[in-house]
């Protein structure tokens, strides 16, 4: 497995890196832009994701229409993603047909047309309360914002309904300007890819890209205390989010921190999902997660259930977070964990798609470019210690605030008195 990719910088200082698969016939590519929710101010609040959509509303040569039907006449896909430290731009198609892609993808990254853009409000703003609608997209931000308060790494990534609401054309390009600018862009491709000649094209087809960046001031994370955020909202489930503060993206024991989430509710044998789920059916959806930024990170467990399940599921919680520190992890069940996640990952990588996000985002903010062999080494180092020591410094109940959805405030009080009796006290 050829894992180990490329890297050149362009004439007006943009940087592509290109991955080769033997083998396949496929072709992913995309534009990773280094702005997001996390360099908003409060008054921009979502300008990062409905500058996203904007790119897919024409340009000066194409209307939106017009790009639709030349994606398609590819047979490939398009799309793009925000998330709170990058924004891509990606396109996924048969390695032949990348000539005729990319040159589609680069004007809409460079030439938005921004005439339609108050119809898009009113799609975003459509997709804003469809968000609002759905306690179990919101319960994460809101999560979030327990342990970020006050700060961008809280705030939702689709912004207010107030901001975008109320952003005009001379903003969304004034944002545009300043941060679509060459040194704060990465060309990333995987696939049946030439890297010479991706170089050619970058050269060729993103000259204007403004050459100058000046890199937007990031407000440092500053985590609060553990709290509680309770919304009532007539829901059939009560949504709740444990989340505490965690491991930036290049802390040395991240791989540990993989370990430690797919015991704990990262996979169909996790403890968890065992306990909550398989043998009491107490709930659907439980699960744990952690995410990385530049200098910390987040972690937090999810459930959803019926009111009549919902304390019994939080004492299980509880429980189970505190065993994975007062107790090493049994060897065979380490052994499990890091076999699923050195399965899971060494799987993902027979995708051009996922390639190309690995090294597109790895360049873009910074991580550390490991390859697939080192990245195993790593997780087969990781020992029970590690993990115990981890879950006794972040994923402690006393340490986590909780947020909850549902429709009696009462109800969730009463269950989060369950997982850390200090948070009702306060």
């Amino acid at each position: 497995m050829n894992d180990s990719p490329r890297i050149d910088v362009t004439s007006g200082g943009l940087r592509v890196i290109s991955e080769y698969i033997p083998g396949v016939r496929s072709a992913a590519v995309g534009a990773w832009i280094g702005v997001g929710s996390r360099f908003e101010t409060p008054a921009q609040a979502g300008v990062s994701h409905f500058l996203e959509h904007m790119l897919f509303k024409g340009t000066p040569d194409l209307s939106p229409e017009e790009i639709a039907q030349a994606f398609d006449g590819l047979g490939g896909e398009v799309n793009a993603a925000t998330g709170r430290d990058y924004t891509v731009l990606y396109a996924r198609v048969l390695d032949e047909l990348v000539d005729r892609a990319l040159p589609l993808l680069t004007d809409m990254l460079q030439h938005p047309a921004m005439t339609d853009l108050e119809q898009e409000r009113e799609v975003v703003l459509e997709e804003i309360a469809m968000y609002e609608d759905d306690p179990q997209d919101q319960i994460h931000d809101m999560a979030s914002d327990a342990v970020f308060p006050d700060q961008p790494l809280g705030r939702p990534v689709i912004g207010t309904a107030q901001v975008v609401g109320a952003l005009t054309h001379e903003q969304v390009r004034g944002y545009h300007h300043q941060h679509y600018a060459a040194p704060n862009i990465v060309l990333a491709a995987a696939g049946n890819v030439d890297h010479d000649h991706l170089v050619a094209l970058a050269e060729r087809l993103l000259g204007d890209l403004p050459p100058e960046h000046v890199p937007a001031v990031v407000e440092p994370a500053r985590p609060g205390a553990p709290r509680l955020l309770v919304k009532e909202k007539a829901t059939e489930q009560y949504h709740l989010c444990l989340a505490a503060p965690g491991l930036s993206r290049n802390d040395p024991r991240r791989h540990a921190q993989g370990v430690l989430d797919t015991v704990l509710g990262g996979s169909m044998s996790s403890r968890l999902f065992q306990e909550v789920r398989e043998k009491r059916g107490l709930a659907y959806s439980v699960g744990s997660f952690a995410v990385g930024y530049a200098e910390t990170g987040q972690v937090g467990v999810y459930l959803g259930t019926r009111e009549e399940n919902l304390s019994t599921a939080c004492a299980i919680i509880r429980n189970e977070l505190v065993r994975l520190a007062e107790e090493p992890l049994p060897p065979a069940e380490l052994a499990r964990a890091k076999d699923h996640l050195r399965g899971r990952l060494v799987l993902s990588m027979e995708s051009s798609g996922t390639r190309m996000n690995r090294i597109g985002r790895t360049l873009l903010t910074g991580g550390e470019m490991l390859t697939i062999d080192e990245v195993v080494e790593r997780i087969a180092a990781v020992t029970a210690a590690d993990v115990q020591d981890l879950a006794g410094e972040f994923w402690q109940p006393g340490r986590m605030s909780v947020a909850a959805i549902g429709p009696r405030a009462d109800a969730m009080h009463t269950a989060v008195a369950d997982l850390s009796p200090e948070l009702v006290a306060a």
